[in-house]
């Protein structure tokens, strides 16, 4: 993975030159003062459906296509967060049968919190009320499920901060930022539950079921090529 400028990897706060962002662009990121207004920013963004194919857009083909999935939604969260001082952190939840989910990190005196873009209504924001990243990813197990309605998380990361990352990749990267996308698998990985808990794990009820299907924005019709 390519590394930042050595200077870079222990900055509190990121300038616009340090991001090589527009004025325009540098500009969203300083009105996300809080991880409310970031959130609130990010449910407003269109959903990245991938229609043509699948996707790590940087935070500049972010701000562009104005749209967004859970990384992509990350590192917009993330980068705010650096710009007014706080560690641009990332958190890998990894599942079985299932897509992972990448969310940023914030804390309020001494406790966790996350950031996360998403079309559903069940792996969103989290207050910053838990003590730990365990708890913290602990409060998704039971919403996390698979297109068969197992509930499907088994894993968390340790952070990723993304100041070990170069800035021309997941900030103004105009070829994806696939290299982070690759990190976060790589990276520590703890389990959520054991072998003997992954039996004692219910398949989602009837009722359940019908409130996950509820989404935010609707999946565009896509025509038939040479119609």
């Amino acid at each position: 993975m390519r590394k930042p400028p050595a200077q870079l990897r222990t900055k509190r706060r990121a300038t616009i030159a340090d991001l090589g962002l527009t004025k325009a662009e540098f500009a969203v990121l300083r009105r996300l003062s809080t991880p409310e207004k970031i959130q609130k920013y990010l449910l407003a963004m269109g959903q990245n459906f991938e229609l043509e194919g699948d996707s790590c857009a940087s935070v500049r083909m972010v701000l562009r296509a104005g749209h967004a999935h859970c990384i992509e939604g990350a590192f917009i969260a993330a980068a705010a967060l650096w710009v007014h001082g706080e560690p641009p952190l990332l958190l890998d939840l990894r599942a079985v049968q299932d897509s992972d989910h990448v969310v940023a990190l914030f804390r309020r005196k001494g406790h966790w919190g996350c950031i996360s873009k998403t079309n559903g209504p069940d792996l969103r924001w989290r207050d910053p009320v838990y003590r730990t990243l365990r708890e913290l990813a602990l409060s998704f197990l039971h919403e996390y499920s698979n297109k068969r309605d197992h509930k499907s998380l088994r894993e968390y990361s340790v952070p990723f901060d993304l100041r070990r990352a170069d800035p021309k990749v997941w900030v103004t990267g105009e070829d994806g930022a696939w290299e982070i996308a690759e990190k976060l698998d790589e990276i520590r990985h703890y389990r959520l539950v054991t072998k003997a808990q992954e039996k004692l794990l219910q398949r989602r009820d009837p009722f359940e079921r019908e409130v996950a299907l509820l989404t935010q924005y609707k999946r565009p019709r896509v025509k038939p090529k040479g119609r």
